[in-house]
């Protein structure tokens, strides 16, 4: 899969590169030296980071400060990715990649964390605290609650989300790490995920954002929005394409009918969220009631694909319709920041773009509205996206121009179960000199790397009173706002470093066999 080319060259021209090459693969890395970097690294994430098997996104080196999306607890877990499944993934993509018990044990350790999280409806929250309910609350009510940007955070409803993939990542943990060995006690907390996700969507065929449906939360004078059918972060894709893995590996028959379901939503449906009758509603308070330009592009694309799994050119009808729609609301020059072409949010009814801004200091005085000036929007989410129609429109056409018994030759939708086997590797593949990966290995087992964000630990609620400073603009507000903010010098040991570098190695041990 990961085979090289090489160019033949003169026999002069190949002898003449032969002294300039040796510096260089003096410093290559040979099969033991990768092999033995991922142990050592594996080793120290195992013993020294995790807490009970789960992980959070990131820590300091001292292991005094430790953050998912927020800052967490010693005793928290992460689900929602890059967190606890993730790195499940990762250590069975190392077995798969050098045939080591070791990594295999270290994916069963994350199961036992995962199995402590999993919500007893068989999904997950974001996060999980091993200290037990109270302490999960007190966290709510603290850091959760101020962090001003992070509404989804602000209340703790006790029940488990689609939100960012943090079920669908757990619940394809579980199903790869079942169909590696059949190992009993994993296919209870597969089959309960299985469950969780076919129990939960809509007749229609849509999900909501958070189930079981819990009593209505709305924040700051907004409707409760976890009930909608809800499209953001790829939640309904996301569910999807766990149940068709489930396909491909069992043949369940009974996974067609939600799949099916699921693919026909897409069709009439463009935005963050909509109400049951398939109607645009708003969701987080800078997530206005609006059509939004990177979902529909986002659900162009999966329509195409859902196109290649049944050859059904219904997915592809409406399509050029929506390009057109897209080249309409593309902004003029002068507009948007170089790189970006389109608005966020449209209006319904008018085509007119929509910007959302923010006044206060903190989530307790600050607000965040909407309206028509593309001055001074909000830095943590934009008002800009960059849409390649372009692109868009050439994908459809050769989609369109491929006939449906070509398309679905490939398709373990059509194909059954066994058919198209799951992937080797899940986690993406990276790319990086392996060679230096290996050198950058610090003596304590672990890879020194900029941590991205930092945050104000929590001390008090914020304040009635807004404190002084422009926070419109910023990713964080005053000093009692939890979210956090870009901070580039920040080090530590970082969750996405270690799977990327490790994704890396991986693929190399490929190249090498």
């Amino acid at each position: 899969m990961f085979s090289q080319e090489r160019n033949a060259r003169p026999l002069l021209v190949v002898l003449a590169m032969v002294i300039a090459l040796v510096p260089v693969r003096a410093q290559q890395a040979d099969r033991a030296q990768i092999v033995a970097a991922m142990k050592r690294a594996t080793t120290f994430m195992v013993e020294k980071v995790a807490y009970k098997g789960g992980y959070v996104w990131a820590y300091l080196p001292d292991m005094t400060r430790r953050w998912g999306e927020m800052e967490a607890t010693p005793t928290m877990i992460w689900i929602q990715p890059p967190g606890t499944p993730v790195m499940g993934h990762l250590f069975i993509d190392a077995y798969h990649a050098t045939g080591d018990e070791y990594y295999y044990r270290a994916a069963e350790q994350v199961a036992s964390a995962l199995m402590f999280a999993q919500h007893p409806s068989g999904g997950w929250n974001y996060i999980a605290d091993f200290s037990g309910e109270p302490s999960l609350r007190k966290w709510y009510d603290t850091i959760g609650k101020n962090a001003w940007r992070l509404e989804e955070f602000q209340h703790y409803y006790g029940n488990a989300t689609f939100d960012d993939a943090g079920t669908a990542e757990s619940a394809k943990f579980f199903l790869r790490l079942y169909v590696e060995k059949k190992a009993p006690k994993y296919k209870a907390p597969l089959d309960k995920a299985i469950a969780f996700i076919v129990d939960s969507q809509y007749p229609i065929g849509v999900w909501p954002q958070r189930f079981p449906k819990a009593p209505p939360a709305g924040l700051h004078g907004l409707p409760d929005y976890t009930s909608y059918a809800t499209f953001n972060d790829d939640v309904a894709a996301e569910n999807m394409d766990f149940l068709l893995m489930c396909y491909q590996a069992f043949g369940d028959q009974r996974l067609i009918d939600p799949i099916v379901r699921g693919m026909s939503a897409f069709i009439v449906t463009w935005g963050l969220q909509h109400t049951l009758d398939l109607q645009p509603s708003g969701a987080r308070t800078y997530e206005p009631r609006a059509l939004v330009t990177h979902t529909t592009a986002g659900n162009i694309a999966l329509l195409i694909r859902f196109y290649r799994l049944t050859g059904e050119t219904k997915y592809l009808a409406r399509i050029p319709e929506v390009l057109d729609w897209l080249e309409k609301v593309r902004l003029p020059p002068g507009i948007a920041p170089q790189g970006r072409t389109h608005p966020t949010f449209v209006e319904i009814g008018t085509n007119e773009p929509l910007y959302v801004h923010r006044e206060g200091s903190n989530v307790v005085n600050g607000r965040y509205y909407v309206d028509k000036n593309p001055k001074g929007t909000i830095a943590h989410y934009s008002s800009f996206r960059n849409i390649d129609v372009a692109g868009l429109r050439k994908q459809y056409e050769t989609a369109r121009n491929t006939p449906p018994d070509e398309v679905i030759k490939t398709s373990p939708l059509k194909l059954g179960a066994g058919k198209v086997p799951l992937a080797k590797y899940y986690t993406s593949a990276s790319s990086g000199d392996a060679a230096k990966i290996v050198a950058d290995l610090n003596t304590q087992g672990y890879w020194l790397a900029p941590l991205g964000y930092n945050s104000h630990p929590y001390t008090s609620d914020g304040s009635k009173a807004p404190q002084p400073g422009d926070y419109s603009q910023t990713y964080v507000g005053d000093e009692t706002d939890t979210s956090p903010y870009p901070d580039p010098k920040l080090m530590g040991i970082s969750i996405d470093g270690y799977v990327r570098n490790m994704s890396a190695l991986i693929r190399a041990l490929d190249r090498q066999q």
